[in-house]
Protein backbone atom coordinates (compact mmCIF):
# COMPACT_ATOMS: atom_id res chain seq x y z
CA UNK A 1 0.00 0.00 0.00
CA UNK A 2 1.49 3.64 -0.61
CA UNK A 3 1.72 6.43 1.59
CA UNK A 4 0.37 9.31 0.24
CA UNK A 5 -0.37 10.68 3.54
CA UNK A 6 3.04 13.17 3.21
CA UNK A 7 2.90 14.12 -0.57
CA UNK A 8 2.69 17.82 -0.45
CA UNK A 9 3.79 20.96 -1.83
CA UNK A 10 4.51 24.21 -0.27
CA UNK A 11 3.37 27.13 -3.14
CA UNK A 12 5.38 29.89 -3.30
CA UNK A 13 6.17 31.20 -7.12
CA UNK A 14 3.57 33.98 -6.67
CA UNK A 15 0.38 35.65 -5.99
CA UNK A 16 -2.81 36.79 -7.82
CA UNK A 17 -5.55 40.08 -6.56
CA UNK A 18 -8.26 41.07 -7.83
CA UNK A 19 -5.84 44.48 -8.51
CA UNK A 20 -3.58 42.96 -11.06
CA UNK A 21 -5.99 40.85 -13.18
CA UNK A 22 -8.07 41.73 -16.42
CA UNK A 23 -11.54 42.40 -15.77
CA UNK A 24 -12.40 40.19 -19.22
CA UNK A 25 -11.64 36.60 -17.98
CA UNK A 26 -11.24 36.16 -21.62
CA UNK A 27 -8.46 38.46 -21.42
CA UNK A 28 -7.00 37.14 -18.30
CA UNK A 29 -7.39 33.25 -19.93
CA UNK A 30 -5.06 34.68 -22.60
CA UNK A 31 -2.32 35.98 -20.45
CA UNK A 32 -2.34 32.68 -18.18
CA UNK A 33 -2.39 30.50 -21.52
CA UNK A 34 0.55 31.89 -22.80
CA UNK A 35 2.55 31.90 -19.82
CA UNK A 36 1.66 28.30 -19.89
CA UNK A 37 2.73 27.46 -23.03
CA UNK A 38 6.24 29.47 -22.47
CA UNK A 39 6.63 27.58 -19.34
CA UNK A 40 8.00 24.13 -20.50
CA UNK A 41 4.31 22.41 -19.89
CA UNK A 42 4.61 19.38 -22.80
CA UNK A 43 0.33 20.12 -23.11
CA UNK A 44 -0.27 23.52 -22.13
CA UNK A 45 -3.93 23.31 -23.70
CA UNK A 46 -4.60 20.02 -22.76
CA UNK A 47 -8.15 20.79 -20.25
CA UNK A 48 -9.98 18.45 -18.19
CA UNK A 49 -13.87 18.03 -19.93
CA UNK A 50 -16.38 16.89 -17.30
CA UNK A 51 -19.94 16.22 -18.35
CA UNK A 52 -22.95 14.65 -17.26
CA UNK A 53 -24.89 11.50 -17.64
CA UNK A 54 -28.80 11.15 -18.23
CA UNK A 55 -28.71 9.21 -15.19
CA UNK A 56 -26.35 12.28 -13.04
CA UNK A 57 -23.72 10.45 -13.21
CA UNK A 58 -20.09 12.60 -13.75
CA UNK A 59 -17.66 11.46 -16.17
CA UNK A 60 -14.37 13.74 -17.23
CA UNK A 61 -11.39 12.89 -19.56
CA UNK A 62 -8.61 14.89 -21.44
CA UNK A 63 -8.97 16.75 -24.17
CA UNK A 64 -6.92 19.48 -26.24
CA UNK A 65 -8.19 23.05 -26.59
CA UNK A 66 -8.13 24.02 -30.29
CA UNK A 67 -9.15 27.57 -30.06
CA UNK A 68 -10.17 30.43 -27.54
CA UNK A 69 -11.68 33.59 -28.32
CA UNK A 70 -14.33 35.92 -26.70
CA UNK A 71 -17.10 33.80 -28.26
CA UNK A 72 -16.07 30.09 -26.48
CA UNK A 73 -13.64 27.42 -25.92
CA UNK A 74 -13.63 24.93 -28.52
CA UNK A 75 -12.69 21.72 -28.84
CA UNK A 76 -13.60 18.42 -31.36
CA UNK A 77 -14.54 15.07 -31.00
CA UNK A 78 -16.88 12.18 -32.17
CA UNK A 79 -20.33 12.81 -31.39
CA UNK A 80 -21.48 9.44 -30.97
CA UNK A 81 -18.73 9.25 -28.11
CA UNK A 82 -19.93 9.07 -24.68
CA UNK A 83 -18.60 12.80 -24.13
CA UNK A 84 -21.11 12.96 -27.01
CA UNK A 85 -23.87 11.61 -26.24
CA UNK A 86 -23.92 13.19 -22.97
CA UNK A 87 -23.36 16.83 -24.13
CA UNK A 88 -26.39 15.88 -26.62
CA UNK A 89 -28.80 15.33 -23.39
CA UNK A 90 -26.92 17.58 -21.29
CA UNK A 91 -25.27 20.56 -23.52
CA UNK A 92 -22.88 21.72 -20.11
CA UNK A 93 -20.07 20.90 -19.50
CA UNK A 94 -16.68 22.44 -17.16
CA UNK A 95 -12.75 22.46 -18.20
CA UNK A 96 -10.32 22.63 -15.97
CA UNK A 97 -6.31 23.62 -16.97
CA UNK A 98 -4.04 22.55 -14.54
CA UNK A 99 -0.30 24.23 -15.27
CA UNK A 100 1.71 22.81 -12.13
CA UNK A 101 5.20 24.93 -13.10
CA UNK A 102 3.49 27.74 -12.44
CA UNK A 103 1.27 26.65 -9.87
CA UNK A 104 -1.82 27.72 -11.42
CA UNK A 105 -5.59 26.02 -12.60
CA UNK A 106 -8.64 27.64 -14.49
CA UNK A 107 -11.83 26.32 -14.13
CA UNK A 108 -14.74 26.93 -16.86
CA UNK A 109 -17.85 26.18 -16.84
CA UNK A 110 -20.79 27.15 -19.11
CA UNK A 111 -22.76 25.59 -22.33
CA UNK A 112 -22.27 23.72 -25.18
CA UNK A 113 -22.92 23.97 -28.67
CA UNK A 114 -22.02 22.11 -31.93
CA UNK A 115 -19.61 24.44 -33.81
CA UNK A 116 -20.98 24.85 -37.24
CA UNK A 117 -20.06 22.37 -39.75
CA UNK A 118 -17.97 24.50 -42.16
CA UNK A 119 -15.65 25.40 -39.10
CA UNK A 120 -15.68 21.70 -38.01
CA UNK A 121 -14.71 20.84 -41.96
CA UNK A 122 -12.48 23.56 -42.04
CA UNK A 123 -10.42 22.16 -38.42
CA UNK A 124 -10.52 18.63 -39.74
CA UNK A 125 -8.67 19.57 -43.18
CA UNK A 126 -5.28 20.63 -40.70
CA UNK A 127 -5.08 17.37 -39.23
CA UNK A 128 -2.69 14.73 -39.90
CA UNK A 129 -4.00 12.64 -42.64
CA UNK A 130 -3.42 9.54 -39.91
CA UNK A 131 -5.55 11.40 -37.46
CA UNK A 132 -8.36 12.08 -39.97
CA UNK A 133 -8.37 8.02 -41.11
CA UNK A 134 -8.46 7.41 -37.17
CA UNK A 135 -11.82 9.58 -36.77
CA UNK A 136 -13.38 7.19 -39.59
CA UNK A 137 -11.99 3.71 -38.06
CA UNK A 138 -12.66 4.33 -34.20
CA UNK A 139 -16.28 4.29 -33.05
CA UNK A 140 -15.19 5.74 -30.11
CA UNK A 141 -15.88 4.73 -26.31
CA UNK A 142 -17.71 0.99 -28.11
CA UNK A 143 -16.34 -2.01 -26.88
CA UNK A 144 -13.76 -3.50 -29.63
CA UNK A 145 -12.88 -7.16 -29.41
CA UNK A 146 -8.79 -6.44 -29.38
CA UNK A 147 -6.82 -3.80 -31.25
CA UNK A 148 -5.90 -5.90 -34.12
CA UNK A 149 -10.05 -4.60 -34.85
CA UNK A 150 -9.06 -1.12 -34.68
CA UNK A 151 -5.88 -1.66 -36.94
CA UNK A 152 -8.24 -3.42 -39.54
CA UNK A 153 -10.63 -1.11 -39.45
CA UNK A 154 -8.28 1.75 -39.71
CA UNK A 155 -6.39 -0.53 -42.55
CA UNK A 156 -9.28 -0.60 -44.56
CA UNK A 157 -10.57 3.35 -44.07
CA UNK A 158 -6.97 3.56 -45.48
CA UNK A 159 -7.04 1.88 -48.65
CA UNK A 160 -10.49 3.44 -49.07
CA UNK A 161 -8.74 7.03 -48.86
CA UNK A 162 -6.02 6.26 -51.58
CA UNK A 163 -7.90 6.68 -54.31
CA UNK A 164 -11.22 8.74 -52.60
CA UNK A 165 -10.62 12.49 -51.62
CA UNK A 166 -10.34 12.97 -47.87
CA UNK A 167 -13.96 14.10 -45.73
CA UNK A 168 -14.45 14.96 -42.70
CA UNK A 169 -17.31 12.45 -41.03
CA UNK A 170 -20.68 13.61 -40.03
CA UNK A 171 -20.12 12.16 -36.48
CA UNK A 172 -17.18 14.26 -35.45
CA UNK A 173 -16.55 17.77 -35.43
CA UNK A 174 -16.21 20.93 -32.63
CA UNK A 175 -17.86 21.77 -29.63
CA UNK A 176 -17.81 25.20 -28.17
CA UNK A 177 -18.35 25.79 -23.96
CA UNK A 178 -19.73 29.37 -23.86
CA UNK A 179 -18.63 30.17 -20.38
CA UNK A 180 -20.89 32.03 -17.25
CA UNK A 181 -18.11 31.13 -14.94
CA UNK A 182 -14.56 31.32 -14.72
CA UNK A 183 -12.43 30.37 -11.70
CA UNK A 184 -8.68 31.37 -11.66
CA UNK A 185 -6.77 29.51 -8.74
CA UNK A 186 -2.73 30.69 -8.15
CA UNK A 187 -1.04 28.31 -5.35
CA UNK A 188 -0.01 30.05 -2.21
CA UNK A 189 2.01 29.32 1.41
CA UNK A 190 0.04 27.88 4.04
CA UNK A 191 -2.75 26.90 1.57
CA UNK A 192 -4.05 29.87 1.73
CA UNK A 193 -3.96 30.08 -2.20
CA UNK A 194 -5.63 32.77 -4.47
CA UNK A 195 -8.71 31.90 -5.95
CA UNK A 196 -10.45 34.96 -8.28
CA UNK A 197 -13.93 34.00 -9.49
CA UNK A 198 -15.76 35.83 -12.55
CA UNK A 199 -19.18 35.21 -13.06
CA UNK A 200 -22.03 36.58 -15.79
CA UNK A 201 -24.52 38.32 -14.44
CA UNK A 202 -26.58 40.89 -16.61
CA UNK A 203 -24.97 43.86 -16.85
CA UNK A 204 -21.08 41.81 -17.50
CA UNK A 205 -19.21 40.49 -15.23
CA UNK A 206 -18.84 40.26 -11.37
CA UNK A 207 -15.55 39.24 -9.84
CA UNK A 208 -15.21 37.77 -6.21
CA UNK A 209 -12.70 36.43 -4.55
CA UNK A 210 -13.22 32.73 -3.06
CA UNK A 211 -11.84 31.68 0.26
CA UNK A 212 -8.96 28.37 -0.27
Amino acid sequence: MLNLKNIRREYKLMGLSKNNIDPDPFKQFAVWLKDAMESGNPEPTAMILSTIAANGRPSSRIVLLKHSSEYGFEFFSNYLSKKGKHLKDKPYASLLFFWPELERQVRIEGQIEKMDPKESDEYFSTRPVESQIGAWASPQSTIVPNRKTLIDWYEEFEEIFKSTAMTRPTHWGGYRLIPDLFEFWQGREKRLHDRIEYRDEKDGWAIHRLAP
